[in-house]
């Protein structure tokens, strides 16, 4: 008999469970009583009343969906605006949303590359940049996690059409890229850059306008820049923003797009007035930064390993997958839900709780949050007495002090 078409999953399966691997939907409550540090929602946004009800009120005047691809029946005014706004906020020239942040990507990555052009890639790229460069057909190359000086050493020689792509801010350790010096790289050689600004919109740059604002990089006819409307948005979808010439070619050339259903009107009406928020409350800002840095000041000083966050992620090292997954369980028995990143999540192979800074939390809810977390670490988890934290940026000043951002008080 010929063996089932589908058996082979079980031997997969079985082997994710022995290394820890074996990863489950929980879904949550509405009125879930866990304290959330594990979403991307950096704003405290998502449940604001003034974005819910505008959700609400793009569904009831213009339906539950699009009901078409935006090059069809799913552009909306709604569509127009956010993408008017989101160039201006950003200082783009201009913008297209899309029906996701990793659509975002693929579109991007794969409309302005394809055979004979040349991607150079950092190593801890997101999943969307990476299955971009796979899709793309071009020759990709993965340098060295934020060096420059490799990006520049890949691009050399290349006679081509070249692209390097880079995470502004990286989601598992939070730390952000070196954008002047990449810049810099890429123009050396007549390259393009494309950032994946999820983590830094609305966390980064003068009132949240970004890190390739805060890096001077906003507007420039080489760069282009891709969000999320899902992290500090609160809402769902993304966008590509850039010159004019390159939104254009992508609505004309972007797979992701020109076929994909357009963003659902209740999303895109939620990003729009979240966007106006900001505008009006640029301090929330530098109120997740400042959680952020309390979040690791109060775990390492109770000597758990932790990367020094550049913009909302703080993630803590753990002594092995598996103790990660307890932890992460453990945490949540305690009344909080944090992120457990383990292989192949993590580039370097090592497991980490992930705890993300909202601008909303107040002092006695980042110091319940740090207390969970200390009081459930495994063993191991901790550095013996008197041991600096093995973060390896520990010795070099901050990528953001390089690219005009700083930490900001509250209320600033």
């Amino acid at each position: 008999m010929s063996q089932e078409p589908f058996s082979w999953l079980d031997d997969a399966h079985a082997t994710r469970e022995r290394a820890g691997l074996v990863r489950t939907l929980r879904p949550r409550t509405a009125d879930s009583p866990l304290l959330d540090l594990a979403g991307n929602d950096y704003l405290g946004l998502a449940r604001h009343p003034e974005v819910t009800e505008a959700a609400a009120r793009a569904a009831r005047r213009w339906g539950a969906g699009a009901t078409g691809s935006r090059l069809v029946t799913g552009s909306t005014e709604l569509h127009a605006a956010l993408e008017t706004e989101l160039a201006d906020f950003c200082g783009a020239e201009a913008a297209l949303v899309l029906s996701s942040g990793y659509a975002a990507n693929l579109a991007a990555v794969t409309a302005l590359t394809g055979p004979g052009a040349l991607i150079v890639s950092d190593a801890a790229n997101h999943a969307s940049l990476i299955d971009g460069c796979r899709l793309s057909r071009a020759e990709t190359a993965v340098v060295p996690h934020a060096d420059p000086d490799a990006v520049r050493k890949a691009l050399q020689g290349h006679a081509g059409p070249a692209l390097a792509v880079t995470d502004s801010v990286f989601s598992v350790d939070g730390d952000a890229a070196p954008l002047p010096a990449l810049a810099a790289a890429c123009r050396r050689h007549g390259a393009a850059l494309l950032i994946d600004d999820a983590h830094g919109l609305g966390v980064l740059g003068d009132g949240g306008r970004g890190a390739p604002y805060a890096a001077g990089l906003a507007g420039d006819a080489d760069t282009v820049t891709t969000v999320t409307l899902s992290k500090s948005l609160g809402s769902q979808g993304g966008a590509v923003l850039g010159p004019a010439r390159v939104i254009n070619h992508l609505v004309n050339a972007a797979r992701t797009f020109i076929f994909d259903t357009g963003l659902a009107p209740a999303a895109t009406g939620a990003a729009l007035e979240a966007l106006r928020l900001l505008r009006r409350e640029p301090q929330r800002a530098g109120r997740a930064r400042t959680v952020a840095a309390e979040l690791y000041c109060r775990l390492t000083g109770a000597g758990l390993t932790a990367a020094r966050p550049d913009a909302a992620v703080v993630s803590v090292q753990a002594p092995s997958p598996e103790a990660a997954l307890r932890w992460a369980a453990d945490c949540r028995a305690a009344g909080l839900h944090v992120g457990c990143f383990r292989p192949p999540s993590v580039p370097d192979g090592i497991s980490r709780l992930r705890l993300t800074a909202r601008a909303d939390l107040t002092g006695e809810q980042v110091a319940q949050a740090t207390a969970a977390v200390v009081r459930t670490a495994p063993a191991g988890a901790r550095r013996p007495d008197g041991e600096r934290s093995s973060d390896d940026r520990a010795q070099r000043p901050p990528v953001l002090a390089l690219t005009g951002v700083r930490a900001a008080p509250d209320g600033e």
